[in-house]
């Protein structure tokens, strides 16, 4: 196994580095230390023909804005917060708007803008970068000084393993993931209608006007959200259910796991051969299926459009802190937050 690091560029004097991560079967991982942004997932079709299965900007620019989030870790709290605002222990919060009058993904100065420190290493279970950052009292809006570690593992069963790992002087909302847009098809060949996605829950969120949950927890049965003996993207896109609609034709929605660490997230891209299982100890993921984008930027050498990418975040439930009978997503002064998530990459399987 390898670790290469490489200076791509400079914001303020500070350095930004690519650190490369190479296993024994030549999969390869990229990741900066701005945002610890994915670039790069190299993995073999079923022909071993090794191509990128992330979307990434062409020009660094692009992650300043980072609209579409493309690879970054969310913090300090993933998904949405109706009127960029909660309670906690009798006192008002109020974070900064930076979706209409909602916030979103953290903030302006989130968690996917902060140039992290960055430390890689090798050993005998993998090589790896070991992301830290200290997230101030105040900072847009969240109470508390936090101390945040990111863990990115690739081993040689063709894993990339994600560890999140906080601490906090105060009270304070916390649920991070990850923002990449899968595209298994390699190197953007095609879009992901086509792309096969199997999950194991039985209920998943409504979401309101502004794409922010209810409140109500469904079932899935009898819904284009019935995804447990999994579904290809393009039926579930074509369909007529108001949540469908709501969004912009796809899924903008988190699902209640099921199980944990077992094959409970699998998507698979037939033509290519490529599967994509997967694993969490959060309670929830939200999918999306890249509605939103738009041809405004330049991806992977090509113009970005709707449905270039899915986005598999697994995280606790949006919108938790005003939702009393969803599991919390307070971290308690001086407790720690610790949430694995595990991606292994696969020639296709029969998991449909």
């Amino acid at each position: 196994m390898k670790l290469v690091q490489e200076k791509r560029t400079e914001i303020n004097g500070q350095p930004i580095i690519a650190f490369t991560l190479t296993n024994d079967h030549g999969m390869e991982v990229t990741c900066l230390n701005y945002g610890c942004i994915i670039t790069s997932i190299l993995v073999p079709d079923k022909n071993g023909n090794m191509e990128n299965v992330v979307l990434a900007f062409d020009d660094f620019s692009s992650y300043l804005t980072n609209r579409p989030y493309l690879g970054a870790v969310i913090g300090r709290v993933a998904g949405r917060i109706k009127n960029s605002s909660f309670q906690l222990n009798g006192k008002t919060y109020k974070l900064r708007a930076n979706e209409y009058k909602n916030h979103l993904h953290g903030g302006e100065k989130g968690f996917h803008h902060v140039i992290w420190r960055a430390v890689g290493f090798s050993q005998k279970e993998g090589v790896g970068v070991r992301f830290s950052h200290r997230s101030v009292d105040g900072e847009e809006g969240y109470p508390g000084n936090i101390d945040v570690q990111v863990t990115y593992t690739l081993n040689n069963q063709n894993e990339l393993i994600i560890s999140y790992h906080a601490v906090s002087d105060q009270d304070t909302p916390l649920t991070l993931t990850n923002h990449t847009y899968f595209n298994l098809s390699g190197n953007v060949k095609r879009d992901i209608l086509q792309h096969e996605l199997k999950i194991k829950s039985d209920r998943f969120l409504p979401l309101d006007h502004e794409f922010i949950p209810t409140g109500e927890i469904k079932d899935v049965a009898g819904t284009p959200f019935d995804l447990r003996k999994g579904k290809i993207l393009q039926e579930a896109i074509d369909s007529t259910h108001p949540q469908i609609c709501l969004v912009g034709q796809g899924y903008d929605h988190p699902f209640i796991l099921n199980t944990h660490h077992d094959e409970e997230i699998v998507l698979c891209d037939r033509e290519s051969g490529r599967t994509l299982i997967v694993e969490t100890d959060e309670v929830g993921v939200v999918v999306y299926t890249g509605n939103q984008l738009t041809n405004e930027e330049k991806l992977n050498g090509t113009t970005s459009r709707k449905y270039l990418g899915i986005c598999l975040e697994t995280q606790a439930l949006p919108n938790a802190v005003h939702h009393d009978h969803f599991p919390s997503c307070i971290l308690r002064a001086g407790k720690v937050y610790s949430s694995t998530t595990k991606y292994k990459f696969l020639v296709c399987k029969e998991h449909f």
